[in-house]
């Protein structure tokens, strides 16, 4: 079962939302490694039942830092042969967009310039390809609105996303601490809006 004990308070929304960020990141940071060994596992049995995540074949994840939810635990509880894993890796050039490459467990990683481990070996596959994408995410609501780190990222590579409303490929679903949702968080233009966001204590679905 996931950890018992009640559920924080959302912050409170600061005008800016770089104070935002920033006091979400430190809230994330200052979790324990236990809880965030608690966070990780809990994680696995919450996701690892749900539907579209069993489903997929080809899923994205992303290498924790600065106190990020673990993805790895789930990946390795629910693995089998039928699947394929991949990371981010950072496009060439100045386009601060992403490719993903497959991953195997032991294969080796060199930190990419922004100091995040991405596969060694590189065969590129891009996002269109993919079934799911594990998403992380500084901040988040319960309607899956998602606050970023700020790069934008995620939302160019994704931004193909947005002109589809019948096959949409791949879902998205947003990886965070419960400590990261705050009350409401407003849209951007520019935002690729999540098809869920996964906890380590629940599931929360994007209201169409």
């Amino acid at each position: 079962m996931p950890p018992t004990d009640p559920p924080p308070q959302a912050p409170a929304l600061p005008t800016s939302l770089k104070p935002l960020r920033r006091q979400l990141r430190a809230t994330r940071r200052r979790l324990s490694p236990r809880d965030q060994r608690l966070h990780a596992a809990a994680l696995a049995r919450v996701l690892g039942r749900n539907l579209t995540f069993r489903r997929a074949r080809r899923i994205a994840a992303y290498w924790p830092a600065d106190g990020e939810l673990d993805p790895r635990p789930l990946l390795a509880h629910a693995h089998h042969g039928a699947r394929r894993d991949y990371l981010p890796v950072l496009r060439p050039g100045r386009q601060h967009r992403l490719w993903f490459a497959r991953q195997t467990p032991g294969a080796p990683l060199k930190a990419n310039r922004l100091g995040i481990p991405e596969p060694r070996r590189q065969r590129p596959t891009p996002p269109w390809a993919l079934d799911l994408i594990l998403v992380p995410l500084v901040g988040f609501d319960a309607d899956c609105h998602r606050l970023g780190m700020g790069g934008g990222y995620y939302d160019r590579t994704l931004n193909f996303l947005r002109g589809r409303t019948h096959w949409r490929r791949p879902r998205l679903i947003g990886i965070a601490h419960e400590c990261q949702r705050v009350e409401r968080l407003t849209p951007r233009p520019w935002d690729v809006p999540l098809d869920a966001v996964a906890t380590e204590r629940r599931v929360y679905r994007r209201r169409i």
